[in-house]
């Protein structure tokens, strides 16, 4: 249960803390007081949207912290424990919004994700909106509430985790055939082009050994020349360097044997005579290998050509070239193939739509299981909030689909259509009036009835999931008298299961409460804020004898109010 509510600075309100009780909890005051930006901020803290625009003017952030006592919420504590929070019995949820839009969430002090803190108030919070009513008017809402009742949250996520296979299946096989139709198109130009690049099967790294030895068949007569020259003057020639070495080495010996100091330079003069005998052989063993070989020549020419117009085809390198021919390569072969793997994915989609199918059909058999259930239980709902006559079905159809095209359930002989949440569309249907057949309840209910089916359905889905808090923001909205009175005692009953925090303009709710909190708008200055105060038991006379006959509360007012009540003079 919520324990204690804390709001400073949001919107109209300065600082306020609400202490609230187990059991139900109601609020009211006058229109505009504030009482739904109580509601807005207890959103704020379990997750919502959050919006500078909240941040009470003239200061620097908003602050809302809600204190839970969660005792044994097994399934709670295992969702904590994970995001590694130290869990507690006294849960502290707080959001701090600042003026220029920054949000912060901390989950016991500890920073927090907002995702996080919109997954624990799912788990402690079920909050009904002014309008969420309406959402009865969508019939694409009417399966969620269904599957919500029966508790089939985990068979739908196995049921949409098969629909998205085999979307994705279907997806490869549309892409696969497309593209067999284009590649029966092009396959002729790559096999052109295949025969083309094989028969020239130009290799990475080939042009530029190509180029290098270009250059040296071109310079051959150059090289020739220089190497016998050079050999000429190092070792052949009667001034060579070699015997020019020699003669020095020979001086210097004759120095050592005079003064040790030229030792040295003699080794030097060795080691120079060596390395120039290696320079000449070197030259002397290139030389013989020259080559004049046009006809090589002209070969590597012609080669480089037609590499460089093959380039130009196809996207300006030799590894260009190489992708292009193994890209091309896989498109023909797949060409080739394609019965083959139009056959392996329509082997896998008849393996995935085998298991969808088999969900879907107990899907749907647990969905029409549950709608009886529903469809009793709605009924004696409606009958204690004053609609005795009332008839609720939950009508469940299977659509046949036109063929077996991308139908993802085959149920016997028959494809249906499907949604990711199974084979089933759902519709609610409602008789609210002895002898009428029951209709779409999109079409017939008026907006106090439809307040009081969803209320209906808010406590026997409430009653399965036994959520610890149920917040109402006026679902008494289009009721009155004995029928105002029936919702409060529904909300009574439902107070037995849970808290309940409502908001409500009626006195005959407002009259049951176990708990009093009245909403005022004060000006302080020039300046309107918005506070709630908890009302002692002469005061909750008073508020409801004012709810009863306004602003002027007479003597035959608080009677009124203490016999609505059941309070002894």
């Amino acid at each position: 249960m919520l324990r204690t509510l804390r709001i400073k600075n949001y919107a109209l309100i300065d600082d306020i803390e609400v202490e609230f009780e187990s059991g139900l909890n109601i609020l009211t005051g006058e229109t505009g007081a504030g009482k739904t930006i109580i509601i807005d901020a207890l959103n704020l803290v379990l997750g919502e949207r959050a919006s500078s625009e909240e941040v009470r003017s003239g200061t620097e952030k908003s602050v809302v912290e809600g204190v839970f006592s969660v005792a044994a919420y097994k399934r709670l504590k295992s969702l904590i424990e994970s995001h590694q929070i130290d869990w507690n019995e006294d849960l502290i949820l707080r959001r701090e919004v600042s003026s220029k839009g920054q949000s912060r969430c901390f989950i016991n002090d500890t920073p927090a994700t907002v995702n996080l803190l919109n997954e624990v108030g799912n788990l402690l919070v079920d909050l009904h909106g002014q309008h969420e009513h309406q959402s009865l008017l969508r019939v694409e809402t009417h399966i969620s509430l269904l599957d919500d009742f029966g508790g089939l949250d985990g068979l739908v996520g196995e049921f949409r985790e098969g629909h998205e296979t085999l979307k994705n299946l279907f997806a490869e096989l549309r892409a696969l055939r497309e593209q067999e139709h284009r590649l029966k198109k092009e396959k002729e130009l790559y096999e052109f082009q295949i025969r083309e690049i094989d028969g020239l099967n130009p290799q990475p790294g080939e042009e530029q050994e190509l180029e290098s030895e270009l250059k040296i068949l071109e310079n051959a007569e150059k090289l020739y020349e220089a190497t016998s020259r050079l050999y000429e003057m190092l070792y052949e020639g009667d001034q060579s360097v070699h015997d020019q070495l020699v003669l020095v080495r020979n001086q210097l010996e004759d120095l050592e044997s005079i003064d040790k100091s030229f030792e040295e330079m003699k080794e030097e003069c060795t080691s120079a005579e060596a390395v120039v005998g290696e320079v000449a052989k070197f030259l002397q063993q290139y030389n013989s290998r020259v080559e004049f070989n046009p006809e090589r020549l002209e070969q590597i020419r012609e080669r480089l050509g037609q590499l460089t117009l093959l380039k130009k085809k196809y996207g300006g390198t030799i590894e260009s070239i190489v992708e292009h021919r193994r890209t091309i390569g896989r498109e023909v072969s797949l060409a080739e193939n394609f019965e083959g793997e139009i056959q392996k994915r329509q082997q896998q989609i008849a393996a995935v739509r085998k298991v969808a199918s088999e969900i879907a059909q107990r899907l749907s058999t647990k969905r029409r299981e549950v709608a009886r259930r529903v469809s009793k239980a709605v009924a004696e709902a409606l009958s204690e909030l004053g609609i005795s006559s009332a008839q609720f079905d939950v009508n469940i159809e299977n659509r046949k689909a036109s063929g077996d095209g991308d139908a993802f359930v085959k149920l016997g002989r028959d494809f249906f259509e499907t949604t990711p949440r199974g084979v089933d569309f759902v519709e609610f249907f409602v008789s609210t009036n002895p002898g009428e057949n029951v209709r779409p309840l999109v079409k017939v209910a008026s907006g106090g009835e439809v307040s009081r089916v969803m209320l209906a359905l808010k406590s026997i889905l409430a009653k399965a999931e036994r959520l610890p808090l149920l917040v109402f923001d006026e679902i008494d909205i289009g009721v009155s008298g004995r029928v105002a009175q029936a919702v409060g005692l529904s909300l009574k009953n439902l107070s037995n299961f849970h808290q309940i925090i409502a908001i409500t303009h009626l006195p005959q709710i407002a009259s049951i409460a176990e708990t009093h909190f009245v909403v005022e708008k004060v000006r302080d200055g020039k300046r309107a804020t918005t506070r709630i105060r908890k009302l002692t038991l002469g005061e909750r006379v008073h508020e409801v004898a004012k709810l009863m006959s306004g602003e002027e509360v007479t003597a035959a007012g608080l009677k009124g109010a203490r016999e609505l009540m059941k309070l002894s003079d």
